[in-house]
C-alpha cells in the first residue's frame, strides 16, 4: 500500500507548525538577548508562517489535483515568501551616520523563513541542522568577531563646552592618552547654549562632534566622565 503523497493528517500538521516555533524560537532568542529590532516573537512569526504557506502550498490544494487543466506547483508560494522577506529583512537595516546595522539579523530572518519552508516539507534534519548552524554563527563567531577580527570600534561622540579654556586640545590629549583615534571632527561655534553659564568675551561657545576609531572597546561611561572633568565642558553624548 503505497503513501498518498498529497495527503497529510492533523498529528503532522501540528507536528511541523511546533517544529518551526522552536527552530525560530531559537534563533530568535539570540537576536534578542543581544537587543537586536527582530527578536523571539518576529522570528516564530516569520518561521511559522513560512512553514504554514509551504503546507498550504503542498497540501491544500489536493481537490484540484485531478482537474485535468491544473497543474500543481508546490514550489510557487515558497517563491514567494523568499522574495516577501525582503521587504521585512529591509525593516531591521538602520544607517546610524557611522555605520549600518541590522544586516545580520536582516540575513538571519530570511534563514528563518528558508527553514520555516523546509519544516513545512517536512525536512526536520535539514532545518534543525541549519538552525544549529545559524545558532553557532550567530552566537560563537559573533564573540570571535568582537575580540579577534574586528580591527576597531567606533563612536561619535558630542562635546559641548568653551574654546577659551583650551578646550581642543585638552580633548585631543586625552583621545591620544586613550589611544583613540579621530577620524573625523566637526565644530561649531555658537554664542551660547541653553542652560549653560554665560560665555566670556573671550572664549566661544562650541559643539564639537567626533567620530572615533579604537583597538580596545571603549569604555562609555569612563570617557564620559573624563570629559566632563575638562574645564569648559558643559555635556557629553558618545553612541
Amino acid at each position: 500500500m503505497t503513501t498518498d503523497p498529497w495527503f497529510i493528517d492533523n498529528t503532522h500538521i501540528l507536528l511541523r507548525l511546533l517544529c518551526a516555533v522552536l527552530l525560530g524560537g531559537l534563533i530568535g532568542w539570540e537576536r534578542e538577548r543581544s537587543s537586536h529590532a527582530a527578536g523571539l516573537r518576529t522570528h516564530i512569526l516569520v518561521c511559522v508562517g513560512s512553514a504554514l504557506i509551504m503546507l498550504l502550498s503542498m497540501y491544500g490544494f489536493v481537490a484540484f489535483i485531478k482537474e485535468p487543466s491544473v497543474r500543481v506547483d508546490p514550489a510557487r508560494l515558497a517563491t514567494a515568501v523568499i522574495s516577501g522577506i525582503g521587504f521585512l529583512g529591509a525593516g531591521t537595516i538602520l544607517f546610524t551616520g557611522k555605520s549600518i546595522t541590522g544586516l545580520t539579523t536582516a540575513a538571519s530572518l530570511w534563514v528563518v523563513a528558508a527553514i520555516g519552508l523546509a519544516v513545512g516539507a517536512g525536512f526536520y534534519f535539514a532545518s534543525m541542522f541549519t538552525t544549529l548552524i545559524v545558532f553557532l554563527t550567530l552566537l560563537v563567531l559573533n564573540v570571535v568577531e568582537q575580540r579577534y577580527i574586528r580591527g576597531h570600534h567606533t563612536h561619535v561622540v558630542t562635546i559641548r563646552g568653551r574654546t577659551g579654556t583650551g578646550l581642543m586640545e585638552k580633548v585631543s590629549d586625552l583621545m591620544k592618552e586613550k589611544e583613540v583615534r579621530v577620524r573625523k571632527m566637526e565644530v561649531h561655534l555658537k554664542s551660547e547654549f541653553p542652560g549653560s553659564e554665560p560665555v566670556e568675551s573671550s572664549a566661544s561657545a562650541a559643539e564639537i562632534t567626533m567620530h572615533l576609531a579604537s583597538e580596545k572597546r571603549m569604555d562609555a561611561s569612563e570617557m564620559t566622565h573624563q570629559l566632563l572633568q575638562l574645564e569648559g565642558v558643559y555635556s557629553v553624548a558618545i553612541e
